[in-house]
C-alpha cells in the first residue's frame, strides 16, 4: 500500500481528531476502507463525555483549539483528550467540569436539586503517570487528560480547595445525595445529550477553522441544542465531518444558509442538523469573528495564565 493511500485513509479521522497519522497507520483495517472513529460503546461513557462538553462552554476562544483540545484519542470504553499546554485552559477545565455545592441546601426541597451542584455531578479525578483521569464513582466512564504538567492540575485544585471552603465535592469518595438528585433529574430530560455530543467532542477538531482563535459552545434551546462556532471551518467541511461521511457523526442536513464560499468575509453562516436515531435538532451558526491572536490577545492571555495558579 502506498503510503498516499493510506494518508488518505487516515485524512478525516485526522481532521476531526488531531491525531497523527503515525500513531494511526497500525489501526487501518486490512482492506481498502478509512479509517472510522469508534462510538462510545457504554451509555455512561456517552454521557460522561457529553456533560463534560457542555459543562465547557464557558471556556470561550482561548487558542487555535476549541475548548483547548489538541488532540483526541477515541475508545470504545474511554477518551483521552490532549489539552493545550496553557495554565488558564487547564484551570478553566478544572473549574467548569469539578462539582462542588452551589447555594443553601437547606432551602426549598422542591426546588431543582440541579441548582445546588455547580460543575458535572458526580465527578471526580485522580492523577497518576498517565495523567488526570476524570471518573464517577462505580460506573464505567473515564476521560483521562494530558499535554500539562500534572502538577498544574494539584496547584489549581489545592487552591480550589481553599476557596470553596469545603464545598468542593472531590474528597467524598463515593457520590453526594445532592449529586444523585441532580444526575436523576437530568437523567429525564427528554434530549439526551449522550448520543449527540459525544459523537461532536470525539470529533470537535472538525469544529476548527483554520484561524489562530477558535471557540465552540453549545447549550440547550427549542427542544434541541445550539452549538455556535466563533470562526469554524467552511460549511462543506463540517457537514462532511459531522455528517454522513465514512468517519461523521451520521447527522442529516436539514436546512442551510451557507456564505462562506462567497466574497462577504464577515457573513455568518448557520446549517441546521438533525440527529435522525433521537430526532434531535442541532442548530449550528458559524459567526466568522476573524479573530486573531494579536498583541492584545497574546498579553491577555499572559495576564491569564499568570493569574490560574494565585
Amino acid at each position: 500500500m502506498s503510503s498516499l493511500k493510506a494518508l488518505d485513509r487516515t485524512a478525516d479521522r485526522r481532521r476531526s481528531t488531531g491525531e497523527l497519522h503515525q500513531s494511526l497507520a497500525p489501526l487501518l483495517p486490512g482492506d481498502d476502507s478509512v479509517l472510522l472513529i469508534p462510538a462510545a460503546r457504554h451509555e455512561e461513557q456517552a454521557r460522561l463525555e457529553a456533560e463534560v462538553f457542555l459543562g465547557l462552554r464557558a471556556v470561550g476562544g482561548l487558542s487555535a483549539h476549541p475548548l483547548g483540545i489538541v488532540r483526541l484519542r477515541p475508545e470504545s470504553d474511554r477518551l483521552t483528550i490532549r489539552v493545550t499546554d496553557a495554565p488558564y485552559v487547564v484551570m478553566c477545565w478544572a473549574d467548569q467540569l469539578l462539582p462542588r455545592l452551589s447555594g443553601d441546601p437547606s432551602g426549598d426541597p422542591s426546588g431543582d436539586p440541579r441548582d445546588l451542584i455547580t460543575g458535572v455531578p458526580g465527578l471526580r479525578y485522580h492523577r497518576d503517570r498517565g495523567g488526570v483521569h476524570l471518573l464517577r464513582p462505580g460506573m464505567h466512564a473515564r476521560i483521562t487528560l494530558t499535554g500539562f504538567p500534572a502538577r498544574w492540575w494539584d496547584r489549581i485544585t489545592d487552591r480550589m480547595h481553599r476557596d470553596c471552603d469545603g464545598r468542593l465535592l472531590q474528597p467524598h469518595p463515593g457520590w453526594t445525595p445532592g449529586e444523585r438528585a441532580a444526575y436523576d433529574v437530568d437523567s429525564g430530560w427528554p434530549f439526551p445529550p449522550g448520543p449527540v455530543f459525544s459523537p461532536l467532542l470525539r470529533r470537535i477538531r472538525a469544529t476548527a477553522g483554520p484561524g489562530t482563535v477558535n471557540s465552540t459552545d453549545a447549550w440547550s434551546s427549542d427542544g434541541g441544542y445550539r452549538m455556535e462556532a466563533t470562526d469554524g471551518p467552511p460549511c462543506p467541511d463540517l457537514i462532511r465531518l459531522l455528517g454522513n461521511g465514512p468517519t461523521g457523526a451520521g447527522w442529516q442536513v436539514t436546512h442551510k444558509r451557507c456564505t462562506c464560499r462567497c466574497d462577504h468575509e464577515h457573513d455568518s453562516c448557520t446549517v441546521d442538523f438533525l440527529d435522525p436515531a433521537t430526532g434531535i435538532a442541532v442548530r449550528y451558526g458559524n459567526g466568522r469573528w476573524g479573530r486573531t491572536a494579536d498583541q492584545s490577545y497574546e498579553e491577555r492571555m499572559a495576564e491569564l495564565n499568570a493569574k490560574a495558579f494565585d
